[in-house]
């Protein structure tokens, strides 16, 4: 099992002056910790059922890069880039320049959106929900396409591009890994299986298997294997957990099948809660076999 550590808030960082060398300690501890890949949200407003909407937010793939040039190791991605917020073909660009410069690191998480607030506030549209998942799909396609040897148009419903150029290409071979968040059953698990590589769950172990059934039977209908998808899940530690209760957790999920817990901050020093945490306990974490629902 691995561990992917997930950053969904910066008040920890201090003020604009200090943010910078505060996320340089992060990244660069939590590589040395051994955590697999680093993640940001896909915000411009901080979330408001998790703290004021005022609160310090950067946005993510600006921060990625930043991140990238003082790491080695760590996977980056945002969990996950809301589809509403960039044209596909311009997205593909930005992962696609993230993941040269990171020399193959980068990953491109996906989701439909759902912040109106934040849209609203920015002025960008937001469409229905089941709009938005048909453009998440032709999204998927148009970065798959543009990762290809296929420079043709693309005619969407939504998009149309005269030309899929996308030079320099990625570095990931065969192109950056593509993961998709959430859970629906119907349309979020549908394309899980026609085109992730991950996907990422929430919920307790016996949500996630219950989910991980679901998958399977669109994995089944599509003829995909499931054990192609590197199936992840949020584990939101309590501010009173050890590094037992962490492995318990772990041991948890992985025995439904999880490959990857995905860890959030802890406290207003997150970079040693870190440290502290998954020192002691990473080898027993990386021995873990998942298991099956």
């Amino acid at each position: 099992m691995d561990v992917d550590f997930h950053v969904p808030r910066f008040d920890w960082a201090g003020g604009p002056q200090a943010m910078g060398a505060a996320i340089v300690d992060l990244a660069t501890r939590a590589e040395a910790v051994g955590i697999r890949a680093l993640s940001f949200m896909d915000h411009y407003f901080q979330m408001d059922d998790m703290a004021p909407a005022e609160d310090p937010m950067l946005e993510g793939y600006t921060t990625l890069g930043f991140v990238a040039g003082v790491t080695d190791r760590l996977r980056l991605r945002l969990l996950v880039t809301g589809v509403t917020y960039r044209h596909p073909g311009l997205l593909a660009k930005i992962v696609t320049t993230l993941d040269v410069l990171s020399r193959g690191r980068a990953e491109l998480g996906m989701g439909a959106a759902w912040y109106e607030r934040e849209h609203s506030g920015l002025g960008v549209p937001f469409p229905p929900v089941a709009e938005r998942f048909e453009r998440l799909e032709e999204t998927l396609q148009i970065c798959l396409q543009m990762w290809s040897d296929i420079d043709s148009p693309f005619a969407g419903k939504y998009y149309q591009l005269a030309e899929t150029l996308c030079y320099p290409v990625p570095v990931s071979r065969p192109r950056p890994r593509i993961m998709i968040g959430g859970v629906g059953e119907r349309k979020t698990l549908r394309l899980v299986a026609q085109y992730a590589d991950a996907c990422n769950f929430f919920g307790s172990p016996a949500d996630v298997a219950h989910k991980l059934g679901v998958l399977r039977r669109h994995c089944d209908a599509l003829g995909r294997d499931m054990g192609t998808i590197d199936v992840t899940t949020l584990v939101k530690a309590e501010d009173d957990w050890t590094a037992s209760d962490m492995l318990r957790a772990a041991e948890d999920y992985g025995a439904v099948g999880v490959n990857a817990i995905t860890v959030m901050p802890i406290g207003d020093d997150p970079a040693a809660n870190l440290e502290a945490m998954f020192g002691p306990i990473m080898d027993a974490i990386r021995a873990i076999e998942p298991g099956s629902a």
